[in-house]
């Protein structure tokens, strides 16, 4: 069974509108399972079937099978109200990440960062942020940064992560410079 949802999660998961949240790279679903119990519409994407498995019929969950970095990225062109990525980190998919939010859409994230290595894996940097990277990730692609966090956590084991909570503004047809040509 999956473990309790990450605090940091919890602690954002107000901010997400109303409509279809994202949880990406979900496992056994900790997080898709915790806000389907609050009325949420999940797909729930990962590259692994028996966990995804551990979803099916779970009410408010639609599960996808999917290579999250093979070279045909499945969910180009979807929206969402929300998006939830922990414990994941594939950079070459973060600016499509970015597009998938919705006007007004929510992005909660977190996963591990340098320093992790005191408390054991991953060790590869490929799957380590640099201090202050999701913030400057987030604001190099257009997003409002709503909440920032990055360090040691001693809950639900210890790690060294950063988090992000992050909404792609809302634009209106007043922000365009050529309004005219949008009627």
């Amino acid at each position: 069974m999956p473990g309790a949802p990450s605090a940091w999660v919890i602690a954002h998961a107000t901010l997400i509108p109303n409509g279809a949240v994202l949880d990406l790279a979900s496992g056994l679903g900790r997080h898709a399972r915790w806000l389907a119990e609050r009325g949420h519409s999940v797909v729930a994407v990962d590259r692994d079937a028996e966990a995804l498995a551990t979803m099916a019929g779970v009410p408010g969950i639609e599960c996808r099978h999917c290579d999250l970095e093979g070279e045909h990225w499945a969910l180009s062109g979807e929206r969402y109200a929300g998006i939830v990525v922990t414990n994941y980190l594939f950079r070459p998919r973060m600016a499509e990440l970015a597009q998938m939010l919705a006007p007004g859409g929510v992005l909660i994230y977190e996963t591990f960062m340098h320093g992790q290595q005191r408390f054991g894996r991953p060790h590869n940097p490929d799957f380590l942020l640099a201090p202050d990277e999701l913030k400057q990730w987030a604001l190099a692609h257009g997003l409002e940064v709503l909440a920032f966090g990055q360090g040691d956590i001693s809950e639900p084991r210890a790690m060294c992560v950063q988090h992000l909570c992050a909404r792609r503004p809302v634009v209106s047809v007043c922000d365009f410079p050529n309004r005219e040509a949008m009627r």
